[in-house]
């Protein structure tokens, strides 16, 4: 008998998770959703079957739960996830409260496995996610020597406030998830500024690399910019590699990977875009090309759906992975 819980149920990632673990067709005795007292009471139709959303509790942590699936944000995780583990039950966390905790696990089923020193797994930063999978490759035929990363995030990574701040743009309605208008604009700016000038999430970037690539000495950079794009984040990739290589070496490399889907013929104006990867799976790269200012340094672009790879369906794709090595 598994039992599953989905916390954070109502939101946009959860709505997310509950589509993906239908139409992957994972398998399980029992599904309980919760979410924060505002939205409890809430029913959600999930498989043909109603379910009314529960308040998350002290208590209901104590449910007997297999596995959970958390999106609801770094506080509520910080003080729930240590009570479900203490029951039993493995979590999948999609916030950033234990991302870069020594021994719990960050994992891109693509790129690395839980060791399970902790019963709690981090899901990535949706950017990181999208940027590690193509680098692993690069990284077991060729090496890493430095990524300098430049990000154009969509505004569903800041949930519904930021979807509509963008369609209230228009009327002139004044923001709410950021400190500017985000229509018809750029901002330099996701997450909170540090005192050396970085912003938390250009340092989520950096820290995480490292730690799912195992490579702590990687020189690694970030600058992560709002743009007025619904969904699909795309980032720019700068990357020096250990080993020479050629583009056509890495576009084949990329061609012949079933990780990413290559997309680069400049020729035909083919590369990808938001737009083509808004409600897929995959992660795709293109706009290959060498960058004479720097030795063996190579341009990439890449483009992935921020509420799928970048969250819900990492997250369970994650669950599909332990399940699997636990031989459920």
């Amino acid at each position: 008998m598994t039992k599953l819980a989905v916390v954070g149920a109502t939101g946009l990632v959860g709505t997310k998770i509950l589509e993906t673990l239908d139409r992957k067709g994972i398998a399980f005795d029992e599904l309980v959703l919760f979410s924060s007292a505002r939205s409890a009471g809430q029913e959600v139709t999930f498989q043909g079957q109603t379910y009314v959303v529960q308040e998350l509790t002290d208590e209901a942590t104590d449910g007997g739960f297999d596995y959970v699936l958390m999106s609801a944000g770094g506080g509520t995780s910080a003080h729930f996830a240590p009570l479900f583990e203490s029951h039993g039950a493995i979590i999948i966390d999609n916030s950033s409260q234990w991302r870069m905790t020594e021994d719990i696990d960050l994992i891109v089923p693509e790129v690395n496995a839980p060791t399970f020193k902790r019963g709690i797994i981090a899901n990535p930063n949706c950017s990181t996610i999208q940027s590690v999978v193509p680098l692993k490759p690069l990284q077991e035929k060729f090496g890493l020597k430095r990524v300098a990363y430049t990000t154009y995030q969509a505004v569903s990574g800041s949930g519904m406030k930021g979807k509509k701040d963008l369609e209230d743009g228009p009327k002139g309605v004044a923001p709410q998830a950021y400190p500017h208008p985000i229509y018809n604009n750029v901002l330099p700016h996701i997450d909170v500024f540090l005192e050396d000038g970085y912003t938390k999430e250009e340092q989520k970037m950096i820290d995480e690399t490292k730690k799912i690539l195992n490579e702590p000495t990687l020189n690694v950079t970030a600058t992560c910019v709002r743009v007025p794009v619904q969904d699909s984040h795309s980032v720019h990739m700068n990357v020096t590699l250990d080993q020479p290589a050629t583009v056509a070496e890495i576009q084949s490399l990329f061609e012949e990977d079933p990780r990413v889907v290559l997309v680069d013929n400049p020729e035909k104006n083919e590369y990808p875009m938001a737009i083509h990867s808004t409600g897929r799976d995959e992660v795709f790269v293109g706009r290959i090309r060498k960058d004479d200012s720097l030795d063996n340094t190579f341009h990439i672009w890449v483009t992935s759906d921020n509420l799928l790879k970048g969250a819900a369906l990492n997250a369970v794709q994650v669950l599909e992975q332990v399940l699997k090595m636990k031989g459920a």
